[in-house]
């Protein structure tokens, strides 16, 4: 009963955080990779992704594409020895110099804890990565990650509370997306090389099938038919949750949760940790999530 009154709280607040209905995922997607491994509740609204081998998955992306907005969907992680899995969330364009705005969720022997992975492609350069360790259970229960894109900054939230920002400062010279249409995507697949402790751990087979739950996909976007026909002004390029974006950053509400997450939970920023004698870029040295006279989206 606990189970299924915090399971209706958290459907209401991806509705509340975003402002608006949820989408059906039957209507608004389309599964492109090994659909008979989806499987959709009655009212469209709920979906299921498998993982059965090393060579199967699943992908479902949006029909259609946006510039800037807020995408958001209850998500409940492969639970048990989830070792070499990963489940995605995220946003991407199509073609050369993609952009891409991206949650992933590197799977771990039972018992060890998720790894929450977060990074941002601009003009195809990435390598912006933060992590954190979830200060929850996600595989017994649903929980919200949105993903807000505005002209002047992209903010990961998980149960409206945000975890991180990643500022526009083209101006600088740095490279944000703000020019290409993306489209929504979810995925599972298999990462044994990689996913877990770094690849020491593979995934146990004779778990499969892995399988992960969506629920109550919210889309907040301006809407593109193509690239030369986006609505870059329209209210979601600004909004969060029905709320005007502040632009100036974080409200200091917003910001001390934020702190307070990264604190105890972050476990990698690509900032601090210069691994393969990488060097942080210039925005590392800039702020993040206070005030900043952003420049022009277009």
């Amino acid at each position: 009963m606990e189970s299924s009154r915090r399971a209706l709280l958290l459907v209401a607040m991806a509705a509340t955080v975003i402002g608006l209905a949820s989408a059906s995922f039957r209507d608004n997607c389309d599964i492109k990779w090994n659909p008979e491994n989806a499987a959709f509740s009655d009212d469209g609204h709920g979906l299921t992704m498998s993982l059965k081998s090393n060579s199967s998955g699943c992908l479902l992306q949006t029909k259609k594409q946006f510039i800037y907005g807020s995408v958001s969907t209850l998500i409940k992680l492969v639970p048990g020895n989830s070792a070499g899995t990963v489940t995605t969330y995220y946003t991407s364009s199509v073609g050369a110099d993609h952009d891409e705005i991206d949650f992933e969720f590197l799977g771990n022997e039972t018992g060890q804890p998720y790894t929450l992975h977060t990074n941002v492609f601009a003009d195809g350069v990435g390598k912006k990565e933060m992590q954190f360790v979830p200060w929850f259970d996600p595989t017994a229960d649903f929980h919200a990650y949105t993903i807000s894109w505005t002209p002047c900054m992209i903010v990961w939230y998980v149960d409206d509370v945000p975890i991180r920002v990643f500022r526009n400062y083209r101006d600088k010279g740095i490279a944000y997306p703000i020019k290409r249409p993306m489209f929504g995507y979810s995925s599972i697949w298999s990462a044994e090389d990689w996913a877990t402790q770094g690849g020491r751990v593979k995934a146990d087979w004779s778990k499969a099938p892995f399988v992960a739950g969506y629920r109550d996909m919210v889309l907040d976007v301006c809407p593109c038919d193509g690239a030369d026909s986006c609505v870059y002004g329209c209210a979601g390029a600004f909004s969060h949750g029905g709320r005007q974006q502040n632009c100036a950053g974080l409200t200091d509400q917003q910001r001390a949760k934020m702190q307070e997450v990264q604190k105890s939970h972050r476990i990698y920023d690509y900032c601090v940790d210069y691994r393969d004698n990488k060097k942080p870029g210039p925005e590392c040295s800039l702020p993040q999530y206070s005030t900043h006279a952003y420049p022009a989206a277009v």
